[in-house]
C-alpha cells in the first residue's frame, strides 16, 4: 500500500511491504545433522578423512538429544494419562464419605459424624474412651466404646451433647483415649471421616483436589478409606454416653 507524505515541502513515497521471510530453525533436528555429515564426507580430504572417533561422539550425542526429546515427549503423554485417570477416579468420589488424616468432622444439621480409632493389634486397652470437642475445645460429649477394640475400631458421634441435645453444625474434634493394664490413660490416634462435595481437577504441577463439605479441600494420597454414600459410615461398635 501507498503512502504519500510531504516533509519540509518534499514530496514523497513510500510503500510499506510485509515481510514473509521464515525465520531459520535454532535447532538442528536428526534429519539436518545426517545431511550436513552426509556432506562433510564427501568434501572430506581422502588423505586426512574425518577422525571416526570424532564423528561417532557426533553420531553419539546426536542420537542422545534425540533420546532425551522423545523421552521428555513420553513422559509429558504419561503424565496427562495419569492425571486424567486420576481425575476420573476422584469424580467417582463426589457424594462419597471418605476418612481422612485427620480428627476433625463436620457436623450438619441433625446428623453425626463417624470416625476410626487406631487402637492396633493387640489388646492393650481395658477401655476406650471417646471425647468430642467444638472449635473452642469446650467438651460436648464423652463416651466408651464397647465390644472388641482390636485393629481399627469405628464408631459414631449422634451429634448430640451430653445432655442428649442436638448441636449446632459445624467443625468438632473427635479424641480418643484408652486405659492400659496399668490403669494409666493413653492417647490413641483418631481419624474422622468427611464428605466429598467436589473435585478440582489438577493438572501437571497441581494435584486433583477434593473439596469437602464443610473442611476444605484434601488431596487424593490423603484419603485412608472410602466409606460409602450412606449419611452416616458404618459403625462396627455399639457406644455407651459416660
Amino acid at each position: 500500500m501507498a503512502d504519500t507524505s510531504s516533509v519540509n515541502g518534499i514530496s514523497r513515497t513510500t510503500t510499506q511491504t510485509t515481510d514473509t521471510t521464515t525465520a531459520p530453525k535454532k535447532e538442528l533436528d536428526q534429519a539436518s545433522f545426517l545431511k550436513l555429515l552426509t556432506m562433510q564426507l564427501s568434501y572430506q580430504d581422502p588423505f586426512k578423512p574425518v577422525d571416526n572417533a570424532q564423528m561417532l561422539s557426533q553420531m553419539t550425542s546426536m542420537s542422545t538429544s534425540e533420546g532425551i526429546n522423545s523421552l521428555s515427549t513420553q513422559m509429558g503423554n504419561l503424565n496427562t494419562l495419569m492425571t486424567s485417570s486420576q481425575a476420573l477416579q476422584a469424580s467417582a468420589l463426589v457424594g462419597q464419605n471418605v476418612l481422612l488424616q485427620s480428627n476433625v468432622g463436620f457436623l450438619e444439621n441433625e446428623g453425626s459424624i463417624g470416625g476410626v480409632v487406631a487402637v492396633g493389634v493387640e489388646n492393650k486397652y481395658t477401655s476406650v474412651k471417646i471425647t468430642v470437642e467444638d472449635e473452642k475445645g469446650q467438651v460436648i460429649k464423652e463416651f466408651a466404646l464397647e465390644g472388641d477394640q482390636k485393629g481399627n475400631v469405628e464408631f459414631t458421634w449422634d451429634g448430640k451433647d451430653k445432655n442428649g441435645e442436638p448441636v449446632a453444625s459445624g467443625k468438632y474434634v473427635l479424641k480418643a483415649n484408652g486405659n492400659n493394664s496399668e490403669g494409666k490413660s493413653e492417647s490413641i490416634a483418631t481419624f474422622a471421616y468427611g464428605k466429598v462435595d467436589s473435585v478440582v481437577l489438577g493438572n501437571g504441577t497441581n494435584p486433583t483436589q477434593l473439596n469437602l463439605k464443610g473442611l476444605g479441600t484434601t488431596t487424593l494420597n490423603s484419603i485412608l478409606q472410602i466409606a460409602g454414600a450412606t449419611t452416616t459410615p458404618p459403625t462396627t461398635t455399639p457406644t455407651a454416653s459416660i
